[in-house]
């Protein structure tokens, strides 16, 4: 039924109750003293609100409802408001209740029920066994009847939720409910308001003495209008929060979690905890086993307390998080807290092993230099902690932090370190240490610089690009550590070199020295190849093996040629890997003429060797990658020969540049490769590399060395280049004991424990083995040499073929033919058993894994297959955008490898970004709504309305431009640029498949480059890091930072020019995020010199509003844009006196003009401070913001937008300034102008221009804010154009109109000159308001009002004085927003 069906009078009421269908399962009961009778209305079909006259003492009509509830067969609710008891009428409830089996809930609000009431309510309740909620709300029920419910719910067995608000069952009544409480195990639900917090203290103890499942919730009534919530105990989440208590409540309640097994998370923090309650604490500690968590910060807790929690850490067994930050203990305190934490001599037990989160800091702590060296200790030696937090600590010198850092080098625990809010974390000394823990520490997952100097320098980022390396750590070594570790016995020598650099012939000298020295050699491919197959070029990666006594040399050649350096990344070493590099150079063009190499070329051939094995390393000092550089064919000429000594003279230079990157051997050998004689001093050079190499590198898992071992044999005896899971289980069960299942062992455990082993022999480039497939390459030279170069000489073929296969697909039925052919020409000899173990399409599976191709259709069996690293170069086709859409916006980002003169992206990095940006885009779901498209050196994306190009650049590869032309926001183009690719493209640089040794820094490209598609080549310089546009922004004036212009440079060929000269503001370059990151940072530096100048903050200063006199005189600061500027000059005086003291901070006296533009931020927050704007005596006398219309002759106004000297019949009006909601008074009859005059001109043409501005561009975006003034705009679309010039336009609202102003202005042009309104003239014309009213005689608030129909209120929220119209001060007074100020 509609709730417009009502019901009236008396025999209505009870017919509705008894008879209705569907029958009533809600009935509300409620005073409403505006009605004589009996009156009602329906909810829903089954719900029913009946309004009781106020007056009904004379007859029985209240009786009668009551008996009726007994004929209601469904009723389930039962609700009584504001209605007055008598105790018969309560006798006669409680029997209708009683005859009412349905009732599950009763609820009383604002019922007089008084004790004696209650009491009635509940004897009921001693018998009733269905009602199941009962809920009294400011019903005077009182210490005797909350006693008379206890004593009640001792007894019932069905109620389970109580709520008593807005009553005072005082501390008896309290006690009754703690006694029923222990009593009554069914009871699941408590609340009580009430107006003293002792209230809680024995219903929580009994609670948890009882280990009750009682959810409990106890408030404190503070005043009329304000509650305070006292603790929360929540069994389900078996959290207990403690949020305002004294010192006694606060032990009565902890003594009670002794025995307490349903707490496990205890919050007391802001409490005040004194040494009796720590003595208890620890008692807590010591015996309670289910407390997993304690949060104790500002508990004002002394040294005393603290000795007591750490003495109960040396036997608790079970506490994983501790917070103690924000207390008073000391560097005694912090001593003791972590004793139990720490280990002094080797072989030490730590005492406390289960705590795994600790926070400690704070203004008030005092960690000393006893606190520092505990840390210290306890850092280097814990072996459980994994979290640990040292927030807003003021104590601490950078140098104490710097001693942290250094132990955290050999702590293997820890995986976050929190350090927010720490002065001391500042400066380059304190990020270098930082570096350095990140480049030998690589368990480390988290590091949070929030807050500190280094966070706000912008150098915090640097640390978090190193945290995304240390995030490809090994998973699977917590399963291996209980197992041996012993000294590595292979080492991988890699030669490197350009095509004809003699490799290969050098290889093959090497193995012929080892075997005249009687070294048994073993060939890689033993059978797979003839060892005395003729010398050509090599192709892909061949391996050849030498056994020296117990140590195993393989000797990694590879291929040189341009078309296979897409594919050496894949076996490059990981970190720890033993391992070295001979980086192999010819001093001749050619083997087969004397042409030699210039000192140019001799110096790119090993740069870029030395750049790709410093790209493809990890950094750290403590291991760096040792080369060796090696020059060939020196049987042409002579070591004493010019050419030979220039190009020794460059390698030494190199060995300068390159100092900290890589271990550059200061021995340069020169060779004839063909002869075995003067290869010897090479050979003996590796052997001596080798044994250093294998004494520098980590230990390994012996179980790991055995398996290398078995399977080389396994290899020799079935002739098989792969193994299958099973055959490798078996190998494992048969031959590796700590590999075997035993009868009692998990099968599971032992099988991740094969695969971790599978997994480290695969990062040592023994086999190619991934968990996701169930076979194991156990022949790399294969895979790599047979495979991988088919796959190149693949794309010299398909130059002739199909297109498809010129744009880099292949079919996979073409792939497999030619894995097959790899198979037959590696085994000749070999029948058709060897396809038993390898099946071409197992390969196809890894290459899809090692990410070196992917499928244009997954799950189809017919599907192509695409293969970056196998695409030709195209011609010069002239590039353009794909996305036809109009009023397009461009973005683009710039990201450059941190050290371009050390790294690069190698040739493998784009062809796998290719596939990896493909696998992420096209498999997350967005196949329908994405296109994709691949060039040698381009990615073309088409996503939700946003083309992205990513274009690699520079020599050798060092950087890549991601540019996108989009019909979206630009913040949001931004976002998606961000998440779907940037963020991809530093994640696989970063991780063990990608350039691990590059750091990428991202800038903004100019925007033009994107718009016009600049080639590369041009764009190069047309950038600017994000970070190095952020300094210049803070480098700037407040004033300036909104309008700041960054310049480009022309681009010039020649005499043409490819784009001009030209600027673009930083807030349209920088994101919405970066951009509020920038005033962030400005808001932290003057936070700072606030404090060291003793400047008083804008939360300290009062809201009220001096007068200007006022203002002078007394030398406060106003919390507005002119008494923020005045407090500018003066901290400008003042820090002329201190400047010897506060050189270094000089600069970051701009930053106090931050309070001006945070003001620009948002539109609304902008109106209201101007509206707040003082410039008349104190409270505000007058209005603030003005007007000017005139007649267009037509009996309309029109707005005046401009001010000139001899305008007459001007009007002046008033806004109204209601917040939020500034608008025309309709009807207001203003004040006539009769002549503007040039002092007039002089005090209005600045407020004139920059209001106007800004209130049409509030009107142009829809705000709601001078409402009824569109009309009187005579060209809005000229205002609008204007207002791109404004200094009003920020954020996002900026973006907005430039897209509206670029619809119809083609010229991007922007005036330099502009300058933004100066405060002074904004002030002058205010207070030519003043003086303009008083010479009308309508200073008053009555003529005010009279004449503009505005009324002066004050918010309650701030204290704020505004003017408004009539219907805005009845609106808000109603609210209670506003209160009217009294005519004067």
């Amino acid at each position: 039924m509609a709730s417009s069906s009502t019901i009236e009078g008396l025999e209505a009421a009870i017919y509705a109750i008894k008879y209705h269908k569907p029958p009533v399962e809600t009935l509300s009961l409620y005073k409403l003293s505006e009605i004589s009778e009996i009156s009602g209305f329906y909810d829903t079909d089954r719900s029913l609100n009946i309004n009781i006259p106020e007056l009904r003492k004379k007859d029985d009509s209240f009786f009668e409802l009551l008996q009726a509830l007994n004929e209601c067969e469904a009723l389930k609710s039962l609700d009584f408001n504001r209605l007055r008891w008598s105790l018969p009428e309560v006798n006669e409830l409680c029997s209708a209740i009683m005859r009412s089996p349905t009732l599950r809930r009763a609820s009383f609000q604002q019922c007089n029920l008084g004790s004696d009431g209650v009491k009635l309510i509940a004897e009921m309740l001693k018998t009733n066994d269905f009602v199941k909620e009962l809920n009294f709300s400011d019903c005077g029920i009182g210490p005797s009847g909350s006693s008379a419910i206890a004593s009640a719910l001792k007894i019932n067995e069905s109620l389970e939720e109580v709520q008593i608000w807005e009553d005072s069952i005082g501390s008896r009544g309290a006690e009754e409910m703690a006694k029923m409480i222990e009593v009554n195990s069914r009871l699941r639900f408590l609340t009580i308001l009430d107006m003293q917090s002792i209230t809680a203290y024995p219903l929580v103890s009994a609670a948890l003495g009882r280990n009750r499942n009682l959810e409990l919730h106890v408030w404190n009534k503070e005043s009329k209008a304000k509650h305070a919530k006292v603790v929360e105990l929540i069994p389900l989440n078996k959290v207990l929060r403690i949020y305002r208590i004294d010192t006694s409540g606060c032990y009565r309640i902890v003594c009670a979690l002794v025995r307490n097994t349903t707490v496990e998370n205890l919050d007391i923090s802001g409490n005040h905890v004194n040494s009796k309650c720590a003595q208890e604490l620890r008692r807590v500690l010591e015996q309670n086993r289910t407390l997993t968590h304690l949060n104790m910060s500002n508990t004002s807790m002394s040294d005393k307390g603290v000795y007591c929690i750490a003495a109960a850490l040396f036997t608790n067994k079970s506490l994983q998080s501790l917070q103690l930050e924000r207390n008073s203990f000391g560097g005694e305190g912090i001593e003791h807290l972590l004793c139990p934490l720490s280990r002094f001599k080797p072989g030490q037990a730590q005492a406390n092993t289960s705590l795994k989160s600790l926070s400690i800091g704070g203004p008030q702590n005092k960690m000393g230099g006893s606190g520092v060296n505990a840390l210290v200790q306890m850092i280097s030696s814990n072996q459980s902690l994994l979290k640990f937090s040292v927030n807003d600590d003021e104590s601490m010198s950078a140098a104490d932090f710097i001693k942290i850092l250094k132990a955290l080098q050999r702590n293997t625990a820890l995986k976050a370190l929190i350090f927010k809010g720490c002065k001391g974390v500042a400066g380059d000394a304190v990020l270098e240490a930082i570096m350095d823990v990140l480049q030998v520490n690589i368990w480390l997952e988290e590091i949070d610089l929030s807050g500190t100097p280094l966070q706000a320098s912008g150098k915090a980022d640097h640390v978090h690009q190193r945290l995304r390396q240390n995030s490809s750590a090994e998973p699977q070594a917590n399963l291996l550590r209980d197992m041996p570790k012993i000294v590595p016995k292979s080492v991988r020598v890699f030669l490197c070199g350009q095509e004809f650099a003699g490799k290969t012939t050098l290889c093959n000298s090497l193995l012929q020295t080892y075997a005249r020295a009687k070294i048994p050699t073993v060939d890689q491919i033993k059978t797979f190849a003839n060892p005395l197959e003729p010398i050509g070029r090599t192709q892909g990666i061949k391996i050849k093996v030498v056994e020296d006594d117990d140590t195993r040399i393989s000797i990694w050649d590879l291929a040189g040629q341009h078309e296979f350096l897409a594919f050496h990344d894949l076996m490059f070493p990981g970190q720890g890997s033993p391992s070295f590099f001979l980086i192999i150079c010819s001093l001749f063009r050619k083997p087969e003429n004397r042409e030699p190499k210039n000192n140019q070329e001799i110096e790119e051939d090993l740069v870029y060797w030395l750049r790709f094995v410093v790209s493809n390393s990890r950094r750290a000092e403590s291991l760096l990658p040792h080369v060796t550089v090696v020059f060939t064919h020196i049987d042409k000429s002579s070591e004493s020969s010019e050419m030979y000594l220039s190009a020794v003279q460059c390698v030494y230079r190199l060995r300068d540049r390159f100092t900290g990157f890589v271990e550059l051997c200061s021995t340069i050998y020169s060779v004839d490769a063909r002869s075995s004689g003067s290869v010897n001093k090479v050979a003996r050079h590796v052997q001596q590399i080798t044994r250093t190499i294998l004494e520098r590198v980590p230990k390994i898992y012996q179980v790991c060395d055995d398996l290398r071992i078995l399977l080389s044999r396994w290899k020799s005896e079935n002739n098989k280049p792969v193994m299958r899971w099973e055959e490798f289980g078996e190998l494992c069960q048969i031959k590796v004991p700590s590999l075997r299942t035993q009868r009692y062992d998990d099968p599971s455990k032992v099988e991740e424990r094969r695969r971790a082993v599978a997994s480290s022999l695969h990062k040592a480039g023994e086999v190619i083995y991934f968990q996701e497939l169930d076979f194991i390459i156990v022949n790399c030279e294969w895979f790599c040499e047979e495979v991988l170069g088919r796959l190149v000489r693949l794309s010299s073929k398909s130059q002739s073929t199909s297109d498809s296969q010129q744009s880099g697909f292949t079919t996979r039925k073409e792939l497999e033919v030619i894995l097959r052919e790899s198979l037959q020409s590696s085994v000749p000899g070999f029948g058709p058993k060897i396809f038993d173990n390898v099946h071409p399409s197992d390969l196809v599976r890894i290459m899809l894994k090692l990410e070196l191709c992917y499928e244009q259709d997954p799950g189809k069996s017919d599907s192509k297959l695409f293969i970056p690293a196998i695409l030709e170069e195209g011609r010069n086709k002239p590039q353009k955008w794909q996305l036809d859409v109009s009023d397009c916006i461009y973005a683009g980002r710039h990201l450059e490898c941190d050290d371009s003169n050390h790294t690069f992206l190698t040739p493998g990095f784009f062809p796998k970004l290719q596939v990896h940006l493909h696998n992420r885009i096209l498999g997350s779901g967005n196949r329908q709504s994405a296109t994709y498209k691949l060039e040698k050196h381009l990615i073309s994306i088409i996503i939700n309305g946003i083309e992205i190009r990513v274009e690699l650049g520079g020599k050798m590869g060092y950087y890549i431009d991601v540019l996108a032309c989009s019909s979206q926001d630009y913040n949001e183009t931004l976002k998606v640029m961000h998440h779907l690719v940037i963020q991809s493209i530093q994640r696989l640089c970063a991780s063990s498949a990608g350039c691990q040794g590059v750091i990428l820094i991202e800038g903004i490209l100019r925007p033009q480059c994107a718009e016009q598609l600049i080639p590369p080549r041009y764009r190069k310089n047309q950038f600017i890091f994000i970070e190095h546009l952020k300094q210049e922004l803070l480098s700037v004036p407040a004033e300036s930072m909104y309008n700041y212009q960054h310049t480009w440079n022309a681009i010039v060929d020649g005499r043409s020019v490819i784009l001009g000269s030209g600027f673009d503001y930083s807030r349209d370059l920088l994101s919405e995020d970066d951009f509020r990151d920038v005033l962030q940072r400005r808001y932290h530096d003057l936070y700072r010199l606030a404090v060291e100048l003793d400047v008083p903050s804008a939360n300290d200063i009062p809201s009220s509003q001096p007068s200007l006199e006022d203002e002078e005189e007394d030398g406060s600061v106003s919390p507005t844009v002119s008494g923020i500027a005045k407090g500018v000059e003066k901290v400008l005086q003042r820090l002329k006196i201190i400047e010897q003291d506060l050189k270094d901070i000089k600069q970051e006296i701009q930053g106090l003009r931050y309070y001006e533009h945070s003001l620009l931020m948002e539109l609304h927050r902008k109106m209201d401070n101007l509206v707040n704007f003082s410039v008349q005596l104190e409270e505000r006398k007058v209005p603030h913001m003005f007007y000017f219309t005139r007649d267009d002759g037509n009996l309309t106004k029109r707005l005046v937008t401009d001010i000139v000297s001899g305008m007459t019949a001007l009007q002046l009006h008033l806004l109204c300034e209601y917040r939020r909601e500034m608008h025309v008074v309709d009807g207001q009859p203003g004040i006539n102008l009769m002549k503007v005059d040039n002092r007039t001109v002089q005090s209005l043409v600045p407020y004139v221009n920059g209001l106007m501005k800004m209130l049409t561009f509030a009107l142009k975006v829809g705000a709601h804010v001078v409402a009824g003034m569109g009309e009187m705009v005579p060209d809005l679309s000229r205002e609008v154009a204007k207002l791109a010039e404004s200094s009003f336009m920020f954020g996002r609202v900026a973006h907005q109109i430039e897209q509206t102003r670029s619809r119809g202005i083609n010229d991007r042009s922007r005036d330099i000159n502009y300058r933004p309104l100066d405060l002074n003239q904004f002030r002058t014309a205010q207070q030519w308001l003043v003086d303009f009213l008083k010479t009308q005689k309508c200073i008053s608030g009555k003529a005010i009002a009279e004449k503009f129909g505005l009324w002066r209120v004050r918010y309650t929220d701030d204290g704020q004085i505004a003017w408004v119209c009539n219907r805005h001060k009845e609106y808000g007074s109603r609210i209670y927003e506003v209160i009217e100020i009294p005519i004067d």
